[in-house]
């Protein structure tokens, strides 16, 4: 006989036990059968049940408790310790606990889970907390990788038996605290002061840098804080139903539900928060995109810098918003410093973030915004670097890294919406643009009407073989201008450069690591790199961008 067996009023069977009593246990117990009738528990010890139980059970759960097992009908439990369960449930199952709870179930019915780790509400709206953070054009919120959904922390932050359960300290500097850091992983280095960020991408550039040429040094922000003027959030439910907006937790599908964040614009922040308000009076659904159901998928919020104008994009997967004239009237009564309002229709299944049709419900359909002395027209595909005090430094340091003199022909290669080949115009003779993207070709060829430039041209082609076939012509350039992604250039683009045989190439990166590959293939072709410039866009993340300039040796 176990040590402090229960004591049992009813009749007993081998592995299977029929009760109509209470049943109170004390101690350590094992318990392994069939239990039919109702059933109430105290238990004060370490308990572990294997089993199945149908009916209404009772649990008062003051000791560490697991529960392996099936479970029909309707539970309720009080878990004042940490407790874990793997547990298949048919019901509706009602928990409330005082500590971290961990928990890995398959459910048929009604789930409401409130603890600790759960995601904290106050008056049905999202508990405010600061500040998390993002990166690249027309993905999915801070997160290149498909992952899964997970509706619930527990089932995350499951742990082993035994183990003690951790929090993630909050990362903070200054007056800022920001509780998402740990699981966004947007915002490396919020824990750093920011002359120590600066140092750690200076040193990261020299060391890869240094053995080609000279690194000056990182050009930092003075107010390096709220610079993004391009915010997106995806939306969703968490495990209680509530629509939640916010960021992928890295490398996962998971939502982080965030209200607001130390690097993206104040005023976009509060639009997203408006939007999530408004949803439920609207009757408009969240998409899930494990089931496919639901409708709003993203916000994207684009803000100009200088001329304050403001686009909201609502990306939905269906072509019909419901009530759309009343939500844009009622949008606009909120924030009537919105200029235009865009629905994008989004029924893809991969990680792009905007779809391919497009609708306007309001105003001109883009924004405008100047950098560099020219006004650019910004639409909602359109590329834009999102951090605009950094990029007109940035872009100046190209333009005179290039030591035009107003005779050279130039390519613009990954030219966008035209930004710094329309400010390369005004040195150069002549300025080449190519762009793969047809919806930021059109933006650049408005851009050049807009601001009076005559002397640059645009294509809608591949850089490389729009290169390849100027060489096949006899066509040459005197300076190319190369701005890739953080995937950097190819071999292939390479080749076609050096094909127009240009005497100067200003190579503005965004990864020094691919930079530092794609500098050893152009010194394989005959260039020498002359200097580089780092300049700080992205501060509190780990990314940094890079101007070098190389000269073609004779």
């Amino acid at each position: 006989m176990m040590k402090n067996s229960p004591r049992v009023n009813g009749d007993k069977k081998t592995n299977s036990t029929t009760v109509k009593g209470n049943t109170t246990w004390k101690g350590n117990t094992s318990t392994k059968g069939s239990m039919n009738g109702k059933v109430k528990m105290n238990e004060k010890g370490n308990t572990s049940a294997k089993g199945s139980m149908t009916g209404k059970a009772n649990m008062n759960e003051k000791g560490n408790t697991s529960t392996k097992g099936s479970i029909t009908g309707k539970g309720i439990m009080n878990e004042k310790e940490n407790t874990s369960k793997k547990v298949s449930m048919t019901g509706k199952v009602s928990m409330t606990g005082n500590e971290n709870t961990s928990t890995r179930r398959n459910m048929a019915g009604k789930d409401k889970a409130k603890g600790q780790n759960a995601y904290k509400e106050s008056n049905g709206k999202p508990e405010k907390s600061y500040y998390r953070t993002e990166q690249k054009e027309n993905t999915n919120p801070r997160s290149q990788s498909k992952g899964t959904i997970v509706k619930n922390k527990e089932e995350k932050n499951s742990v082993e038996k035994g183990s003690k359960l951790r929090t993630s300290k909050k990362k903070k500097y200054g007056e800022y605290e920001c509780p998402h850091s740990k699981k966004c992983g947007g915002c490396h280095y919020l824990d750093l002061p920011y002359e120590e960020q600066l140092k750690i991408k200076q040193k990261q550039v020299s060391k890869l840098l240094s053995d080609f040429c000279k690194v000056h040094p990182i050009l930092g922000m003075e107010h390096p804080y709220h610079y993004r003027n391009k915010v997106q959030a995806v939306f969703g439910r968490d495990a209680k139903g509530n629509i939640i907006s916010g960021v992928y937790k890295e490398g996962t599908h998971q939502i982080i539900p965030t209200t607001s964040c130390l690097i993206e614009d104040k005023k976009a922040d509060e639009i997203i928060g408006t939007i999530r308000g408004m949803l439920k009076s609207f009757k408009i659904k969240t998409y899930d995109e494990d089931s496919g159901y639901g409708l709003l998928r993203y916000v994207l919020v684009k803000r100009g810098f200088t001329s304050g104008e403001i686009m909201v994009v609502l990306v939905i997967a269906s072509p019909i918003l419901p009530s759309k004239k009343n939500f844009v009237a009622a949008l606009r009564k909120a924030h009537p410093e919105i200029t235009t309002i865009v629905l994008n229709i989004n029924n893809r299944t991969d990680s792009l973030i905007l779809g391919d049709r497009e609708t306007v419900l309001y105003g001109k359909g883009y924004i405008e915004d100047t950098l560099c002395g020219n006004v650019f027209r910004i639409s909602s595909k359109s590329f834009y670097q999102v951090n605009p005090v950094q990029t007109e430094r940035l872009y100046q340091l190209a333009i005179k890294a290039a030591g035009l003199t107003g005779k050279e022909r130039v390519i613009d290669a990954y030219c966008g919406i035209g930004t710094i080949g329309l400010v390369a115009s005004k040195n150069a003779k002549e300025v080449l643009g190519v762009e793969v993207n047809k919806e930021a070709i059109k933006d650049a060829i408005a851009n050049a009407k807009r601001n009076g430039i005559t002397n640059e041209h645009f294509y809608n082609s591949d850089a490389t073989e729009f290169m390849l076939a100027m060489a096949e012509k006899g066509e040459k350039a005197d300076v190319v201008i190369m701005d890739p992604p953080r995937a950097g250039s190819t071999e292939q683009f390479i080749d076609a450069v050096e094909s127009v045989q240009p005497s100067r190439v200003v190579y503005i990166s965004c990864n020094p690591v691919t930079l530092q590959r794609d500098l050893k293939y152009f010194t394989k072709k005959g260039y020498q790199v002359k200097e580089a410039w780092p300049v700080d866009m992205f501060p509190w993340t780990g990314h940094v961008e890079t101007v070098c300039l190389l000269y073609k040796m004779k």
